[in-house]
Order: structure tokens, then C-alpha cells, then sequence
């Protein structure tokens, strides 16, 4: 509830007509739906919602309330088994910009060992991204066009989806839910059962609906209240950390970690027989048969194998057929070689250690020889000049950044980014991606003198190493002066980033422009992470400028401290 409306749309989850914005009303038609004793089977008001009877039961302190005999909640209970509660959070997804802010789902554990065979609950819009055009699918996310369901199923499943099939990490914070508390959120999951909601992209959303469903379980946290404009999945495992609820953590690398590991532990002259295995040009019987090769790297190749394979088929690129028979032949090969020595991921800096969402930076500078001062702030979320600690290597994603100077009693509008996202996606053996970045928004980076709207889009490729990475980008670009100027530019660009406390980047981007027209453009920067959530940037920036009818250079200059909040 938010004050006296639910959140709830749906009209089958209240039993008054006024139910979802009148709760005294909503209570009485509850207590008489549930002395009606019409029903006393799995269709009665009792069954469907037994979180209320419990409430009521409680609130009450009743001992002659009515009963029902509710034999699939009772077998749904049984199974699912609730005993505690983890909140699981699949890191960002380098290539799909609707999934680099994470994700965040429930994971009710039960009293099996293993923990795969729990249950997840998940909640998501009632749409396929993947079969809409992507403006319209972003503009209904934003606006409330897509009904948000909850979903109740074996957390395999889930693993399997993020995982492996979407390269995600897998962050799992265990929370300090007793089995009361646990079972009385499962009784709430029971009542949303089929029910719906609007879902928006930035408010209402999975994780949104993850705090709903923690509060549920102890009415005495405050989480939701936390957020007003936005909640960001990583946001509210920040939010659950300081409400002091999580108790361990644990993290289960993805499909493309561990390939990844394999490639560095694979000797580069081997490194492609993995795939050859996979497309079937190769039998996993000539890699045994091949006597240049230790037994270990025999080992690393069949193994790096059978995780490709599995890859692969979960991305629909090999047939169901093909598949069973090569995993056979993989498995089969690998067993005769004996215990090998287990894969050793190192566990990466924990999402919740980094910086947070919200950022003001203050600084000063000299530009052509003038004193300058800087202030700036951004909603959302993270750029690549922020500390990569805790987050995806070559990810950016800003909403509504604006960033403003002064200087000789003028104030400018020096950036105002409406949206910007940057994957720059390191290719590998097993890996061809592709990098891209696109931005709409205003900003100082053209020939004129005055902030120009701009929309850009560029793709192009990134290598990288521990120590940090290379990328090249073709930028096609569009900005208004008096009229609509096009231009094509390229980009070299590096960032190292293997230090905690420490990130550099430099950039050249040379353009192009209709109007016959070339323009050079150098940035730098160092920066110094001095704590989870402040860092002192060293910048310099080298633009030309077509001033009084003439090509000039403009340098700047500056300091620059960030906080983030």
C-alpha cells in the first residue's frame, strides 16, 4: 500500500469494488468472504489468500476461525519448503542495454542440501524485448505499457536463463529472514499468484517488488521508502546492506567467466580446438590420441569444451540432437583422463562495494590560461570515468547527467546527456563481440562554441588483458548549428583498470564533417578512488574549435571530486 491505494491493478485481488483505495471497506469484505463458508475447498477465500488469514487470525488472536481444506497450497507449501530467504542479484549484461543496471529476484531455500533445488520468485514485464522494436518496447517500459507478473519456479531454471545463457554473474546474499518470516512472505507470493500489476521500467520493477515482498516478510523494515524517482537493482542491495539483513554472500561465476578462465589456462596453440570440438570438425577421441599434448591441457580443452557446448546450446546455436551426441562424446573423452585439478575462479569485487548510483562533482581548472569552476550531477548510474570497482568492465550507462562551468561571470552548460550507454565488450577465442556506444544529449565536443544537441552512434571492437583494455569505434554522428550537420568519426581509445584505486583512460576521436570540415578531439584522465564512494579526477581535454572564422585549440585543464550517494 502507498497510503490507502495498493499497488496492486488488478481488481481480482480485493474482494470490495473499492478495495484497492478504500482498506477499511477492502477489511470488512475480507472477513465476510471468509465466514461466508460457501467454499471450503482449494477455491475458497481462505486458499487463495492466506496471508490476510493469517493477519487476521493473528491481529484477532481468533481460535474458532473458519477453515478450508486448502490441498494445493498445502502440496505448493511442501514443495517449495520455505526455511530462509537470499536475494539474488545477476550482474549486468555487457551487450544488452535493458540489462546493464542487473537484476534482482528471491531465492526461498528450502531444506535440501542443495541449493538448486530451491524456488525463485521473479518478477518481470509480461513482454519479449527480443520480438518488439526496441523504441516501442522502451517507451512502454518507461510508461507503464507492460503488466509486471510474478513467477514462482526452480531456481535451476534461473541460473540456466542469466547465468549461462546471458553471461551474467551471480551474486547470492543470504539474509537474516527467519523460517516464520520466510513462510509469511511465501504466503503473500501465494495471493499475487495470477494477479497483476503496471510495471515501470525505473519505479515499479523487479526490485521494486523484491523490497515489497522483504517487508512483507518483517513489516518492520523500511526499504521502499528509500527510493523516489528510481530503484536500480544494485541500489537496493545497497538499501538491504545498511538495513544490516544480509548475513553472507556468495558468488557463482558465469558461463563466459569460466571460459574466459579456460582461455588463459589453455596454451594459445590449443586454445582453438575447444570450438573445433563444438562444430563437430573435430572428435574428442584425436585429442586423446594427440601425444604433444599433456594430460592437463587435454583436460583444460575438454572441459572448456563442454562448457562452450552447453553455452552454445543454450543460445539455440546448436541442435538438440547435435548437442546430446557431442556432450556424450565430451564427457565420455574427459572421464578417461582422470581428476584433474578443479577450475580456481578468483571471486571479483563485490557489486555492493562499489560506488553508488546518484553523483555530484565540484571542481575547478584553467581553460586558455582563465580560472574555471565546474559543478555537476547525475541521477544515474555509472560511466567508464567513474571507479570500475564493483561493476562490468567496459560498461557505462547515464541517465540526465548535466555538468556546468564558470568562468569570467558566465556560467555554460558544458555537458547535458540525456542517455548515454557504452559497451566495450573485450574479444576473445570464444567470444566475437562487438563494442558500441551511443548518446543523445547536449555537450561542448563540436566545432561551435555553444552546447549542441547531438545524436551518436558508433560500434567498432575492444581487446583487452588484467592490466586493462584497447578499443577502436566508428562513430557516425548528427548535431544542430543553424542546420543539420552529419560527420563520421573514428575513435582510439585505452583505459587501464587493474587497480582498485585507480583508473586511467585516454581517448583520440578524429571527425569528419559534411561541411568539409575536420576536427581532432584528445581527452585524459586519471583518477584516484580515495573511497567506496568519492574519487579525485585529473582531466585534460584538447578540442578545436572554429572560432572567428578561424580552426582554434582549446585546452582545459581540471580537478575534479566526485561523491556518490
Amino acid at each position: 500500500m502507498n497510503g490507502d491505494s495498493s499497488e496492486i491493478d488488478d481488481p481480482n485481488f480485493f474482494f470490495a469494488k473499492d478495495g484497492a483505495t478504500n482498506p477499511s471497506s477492502e477489511l470488512n469484505a475480507t472477513l465476510d468472504a471468509f465466514f461466508s463458508l460457501q467454499k471450503k475447498d482449494d477455491n475458497s477465500s481462505i486458499c487463495k489468500f492466506p496471508a490476510r488469514y493469517a493477519w487476521l487470525q493473528e491481529q484477532l488472536k481468533a481460535t474458532d476461525f473458519p477453515k478450508a481444506n486448502c490441498l494445493e497450497y498445502e502440496k505448493i507449501f511442501k514443495r517449495v519448503d520455505p526455511k530462509s530467504t537470499t536475494l539474488v542479484f545477476p550482474a549486468a549484461h555487457i551487450n544488452s542495454p535493458a540489462s546493464m543496471f542487473g537484476h534482482t529476484f528471491l531465492r526461498i531455500n528450502s531444506s535440501y542440501h542443495s541449493k538448486l533445488l530451491s524456488y525463485a520468485v521473479n518478477y518481470a514485464a509480461d513482454a519479449d524485448e527480443t520480438k518488439e522494436n526496441g523504441i516501442l518496447f522502451a517507451i512502454k517500459g518507461l510508461t507503464g505499457g507492460y503488466y509486471g507478473m510474478y513467477s514462482l519456479l526452480p531456481y535451476y531454471d534461473k541460473l540456466k536463463e542469466y547465468r549461462d545463457s546471458e553471461q551474467r554473474d551471480i551474486w547470492e546474499y543470504n539474509l537474516n529472514l527467519t523460517q516464520k518470516e520466510t513462510v509469511r512472505m511465501f504466503r503473500h507470493i501465494w495471493e499475487l499468484n495470477g494477479t497483476h500489476s503496471h510495471y515501470y521500467f525505473f519505479t515499479n520493477n523487479c526490485s521494486y517488488s523484491m523490497l515489497w515482498l522483504i517487508e512483507s516478510a518483517r513489516p518492520t523494515l523500511d526499504l521502499r521508502s528509500k527510493f523516489t524517482y528510481q530503484v536500480i537493482p544494485l541500489e537496493t542491495v545497497h538499501v538491504i546492506k545498511k538495513a544490516g539483513i544480509i548475513t553472507s554472500y556468495n558468488y557463482r561465476p558465469s558461463k563466459r567467466t569460466k571460459l574466459l578462465k579456460y582461455e588463459n589456462l589453455i596454451d594459445n596453440k590449443y586454445v582453438y580446438l575447444p570450438i573445433k570440438l563444438v562444430n563437430g570438425s573435430m572428435k574428442a577421441k584425436n585429442i586423446d590420441a594427440n601425444e604433444s599434448i599433456n594430460i592437463t591441457q587435454k583436460q583444460y580443452i575438454l572441459e572448456a569444451a563442454i562448457e562452450y557446448l552447453e553455452y552454445q546450446y543454450s543460445r539455440g546455436k546448436v541442435k538438440k540432437e547435435d548437442y546430446l551426441e557431442r556432450f556424450h562424446e565430451l564427457t565420455t573423452q574427459r572421464a578417461k583422463l582422470g581428476i584433474g585439478k578443479s577450475l580456481q575462479i578468483k571471486t571479483p569485487p563485490n557489486p555492493v562495494n562499489g560506488h553508488r548510483a546518484v553523483r555530484l562533482q565540484a571542481g575547478v581548472g584553467v581553460r586558455d590560461s582563465k580560472f574555471i569552476s565546474f559543478l555537476g550531477v547525475r541521477p544515474a548510474y555509472h560511466d567508464l570515468e567513474d571507479s570500475n570497482y564493483g561493476f562490468l568492465r567496459g560498461t557505462q550507462i547515464e541517465f540526465l547527467n548535466l555538468l556546468a562551468s564558470y568562468r569570467a561571470d558566465k556560467m555554460k552548460i558544458e555537458e547535458a546527456t540525456i542517455i548515454s550507454i557504452v559497451s566495450l565488450a573485450q574479444r576473445s577465442e570464444f567470444f566475437k563481440s562487438f563494442s558500441w556506444r551511443t548518446k543523445i544529449g547536449w555537450d561542448n565536443d563540436y566545432l561551435t562554441t555553444k552546447p549542441t544537441f547531438d545524436f551518436t552512434i558508433g560500434a567498432g571492437y575492444s581487446w583487452g588483458n588484467k592490466l586493462g583494455y584497447l578499443y577502436f569505434l566508428l562513430d557516425p554522428l548528427l548535431y544542430m548549428e543553424n542546420q543539420p550537420v552529419s560527420g563520421l568519426g573514428g575513435t582510439v581509445g585505452f583505459k587501464i583498470d587493474k587497480f582498485k584505486n585507480f583508473n586511467t583512460n585516454v581517448e583520440f576521436r578524429q571527425r569528419y564533417y559534411d561541411n568539409g570540415k575536420e576536427q581532432l578531439l584528445i581527452n585524459a584522465l586519471q583518477g584516484v578512488r580515495i573511497s567506496k564512494n568519492s574519487q579525485i579526477v585529473l582531466k585534460y581535454d584538447y578540442k578545436e574549435k572554429f572560432k572567428a572564422k578561424k580552426m582554434r585549440n582549446e585546452q582545459t585543464f581540471r580537478l575534479m571530486f566526485k561523491y556518490y550517494f
